[in-house]
């Protein structure tokens, strides 16, 4: 199959399929609440959680200063990861209420065919630890294998193991690591980057590299390239914070915005940036103009969503992901 019209064969399902919402209400002694999540998947999405409570007037406040609660999703009776909500409007919560959010990122390697679920553990300060077990399932799905012939500049930049490469990886790790809980700065769909939908590698794609020497390393495309030429305007996907504006040897001009806590979009490979480290943006906003620097065959632009460190499908994120 053509590896283009394969993209767009998949897009078209993936656009096609309903995002399945699962709304659960439930009632406690002091307070009472529901819970709002995506209840299938696909490898390589997210699960995202929204929880509201409301609290019985009769209640002494200060048992309800700091009402807690985590997210674990669990494949067969093993835990497999465990995330800790948010306040979703930490500037301007109300005493009586409290609407949270969390969202735990999923590996391309699982499976369809295990049995998954949800547990969300709530915590309000005297009142009893509550647990609610959700059910939940992944979808198969086919990826792109393919294999890229890289010329002796970029066979130079995969195998760079100077310390300046390695700092510049130790610096992004360490910010795609971090969660502020009250960095909030949208909970709107996002958008794409640039104003073309013509996707020349998929994330996801297992990638085989061949060096000038012939020898070979594998990877995932942990993003979406738009084959776009240099000089189109790059746009940010959602409102947040620039939080690396910088000239990297592997990624080229790059940008990393927060959304969320531990929600991160990067842009990769750009001709030049409009945008600098600790500015906000809103969506849609020019960050630069795309490029082919850094570690890239052609002029294109990488897009990429980091959820907890781990590469999500951004296209996941173009739908009502916080409900």
């Amino acid at each position: 199959m053509n590896k283009r019209f394969f993209y767009w064969f998949i897009i078209s399902i993936a656009v096609a399929q309903v995002f399945a919402v699962e709304m659960i209400h439930f009632q406690e002694q002091t307070y009472s609440g529901s819970v709002t999540y995506n209840e299938k998947a696909q490898p390589g999405d997210a699960v995202f959680v929204r929880l509201s409570l409301k609290f019985d007037g009769a209640v002494r406040k200060e048992t309800l200063k700091n009402p807690a609660a985590i997210l674990q999703l669990f494949k067969g009776k093993e835990r497999a990861a465990t995330a800790q909500f948010f306040f979703t409007h930490p500037k301007n919560r109300s005493a009586e209420t409290a609407d949270m959010l969390a969202g735990i990122p999923l590996s391309t390697w699982l499976s369809g065919e295990e049995t998954y679920s949800l547990k969300v553990i709530i915590s309000t300060g005297d009142a009893q630890k509550k647990e609610i077990t959700l059910p939940f399932g992944i979808q198969k799905k086919q990826f792109v294998s393919e294999r890229i012939v890289l010329d002796a500049r970029n066979t130079g930049i995969r195998k760079d193991a100077s310390p300046e490469r390695r700092a510049q990886i130790e610096k992004l790790n360490a910010i795609l690591a971090t969660v502020t809980p009250q960095d909030v700065y949208t909970l709107k769909p996002f958008t794409i980057p640039v104003d073309s939908k013509r996707i020349t590698s998929g994330f996801g794609d297992r990638r085989v590299f061949e060096y000038t020497d012939k020898k070979t390393s594998t990877s995932l495309h942990y993003g979406i390239d738009y084959g776009v030429p240099t000089g189109t305007p790059v746009h940010s996907c959602a409102e947040g914070k620039v939080v690396l504006a910088e000239n990297r040897i592997s990624t080229g001009w790059s940008v990393v915005i927060e959304h969320l806590p531990g929600l991160y979009s990067l842009y990769y490979h750009m001709d030049s940036l409009n945008v600098q480290e600790g500015q906000y943006v809103k969506q849609g906003e020019k960050l630069g103009l795309s490029g082919a620097t850094g570690l890239a065959t052609g002029p294109h632009l990488h897009w990429e969503i980091r959820l907890n460190m781990e590469a999500v499908n951004p296209e996941f994120f173009l739908k009502e992901f916080s409900f």
